[in-house]
């Protein structure tokens, strides 16, 4: 079975040092709950994030992973200056690793979301100039949501690129951090923040907010990726609909529609099988698409987890590449070089 997965992310020493101090400001103690010491079973290396050459590829080969579609972490967290001048490089980057791997690699932009009208222009270069198949944006910017007004030059040209929009975590707002995550242990505070939990909850409420604002009726082919199952999303349609019916929104469908006909699901690593068959019973295997979170865990189960599910085999196929070979118009014949 061939698989293509789209969560997998590279690093930039430029990008990361530049962000690194609103990182500190957003998330102060994320360095001793993940980095080396942290007691975590698998924390990258910086030549892990760099590697877009032998070491990903042998490292892929060995758990079957035939595409992953790379994205670059971060560029969120850059001031305006910074994120004008470094992230075209970023996409450079990551378009010339994909020419000498074309069968190998597709990718997702960065975006200098701090400058939102350079961001919609760099968007329609990275696809149009880099062929680069999307968008990957990292939480907020600042403290605001994708779905304000000012960010209208990235909804729209991905619009009306036709491409998709993969909305990844990141750490709450500091004032939630000092209201929420009070109180405990700092690593346990920290990883509560992040990836146990405040990451999911930031991830599902940015979504939201795209529906709440009317953002897919005034784009209502674009499409959003979601990770970790849907970022809780999925267990919540009826209580959604229940509780924000259409004469509360002013919508012109029910929330549960837009996550439907505009959203697609990922598992990011989180190989469970039961998460697994209540979003394929909720929103259909044509939603699902594949994705591990290479490098920050680990790709050896990723093709034991869908051949062991108890989905039929086309079901099977068409989360492994299928959908991803038709959301991000790939040639199936890049899964099988």
């Amino acid at each position: 079975m061939r698989l293509i997965t789209i969560e997998e992310h590279f690093g930039d020493p430029a990008v990361a040092a530049a962000g690194a101090a609103e990182m500190n400001r957003l998330s102060p103690g994320f360095r001793a709950a993940y980095g080396p010491g942290s007691g975590l079973p698998h924390s990258p290396s910086l030549e892990d994030l760099a590697d877009l050459d032998s070491g990903r590829l042998a490292a892929m080969d060995a758990c079957g992973i035939d595409v992953q579609v790379l994205s670059c972490l971060s560029t969120q967290l850059l001031p305006a200056a910074d994120a004008r001048e470094l992230v075209p490089a970023v996409n450079d980057r990551l378009a010339a690793a994909i020419a000498r791997h074309p069968d190998r690699f597709a990718g997702f932009a960065a975006l200098p979301t701090a400058a939102p009208e350079a961001a919609g222009d760099e968007l329609r270069r990275a696809v149009g100039e880099l062929g680069l198949v999307g968008t990957l944006i990292h939480g907020r910017t600042g403290e605001r949501f994708l779905s304000e007004p000012q960010f209208d030059p990235v909804l729209r040209a991905a619009a009306e690129l036709q491409v998709p929009i993969y909305l990844h975590p990141a750490p709450p707002p500091r004032g939630t951090t000092d209201t929420s995550y009070v109180g405990l242990d700092p690593i346990v505070a920290t990883r509560l923040q992040t990836a146990a939990w405040g990451w999911h909850v930031e991830t599902g409420l940015h979504f939201l907010h795209l529906v709440l604002h009317g953002v897919f009726d005034r784009y209502p082919d674009l499409q959003v990726i979601l990770g970790h199952w849907g970022e809780m999303i999925p267990w919540f349609l009826d209580r959604l609909d229940d509780t924000l019916p259409q004469r509360a929104t002013s919508l012109e469908r029910p929330i549960s529609d837009y996550v439907r006909a505009n959203a697609y699901l990922t598992p990011s690593g989180m190989f469970s099988q039961a998460q697994l068959r209540y979003c394929a019973d909720v929103l259909g295997t044509d939603r699902i698409i594949y994705s591990v979170d290479y490098p920050f865990l680990p790709q050896d189960d990723a093709v034991a987890f869908l051949e062991h599910s108890d989905l039929p085999e086309p079901a099977r196929h068409d989360i492994a590449h299928g959908n991803a070979e038709q959301l991000f118009k790939l040639s199936p014949s890049i899964t099988n070089s």
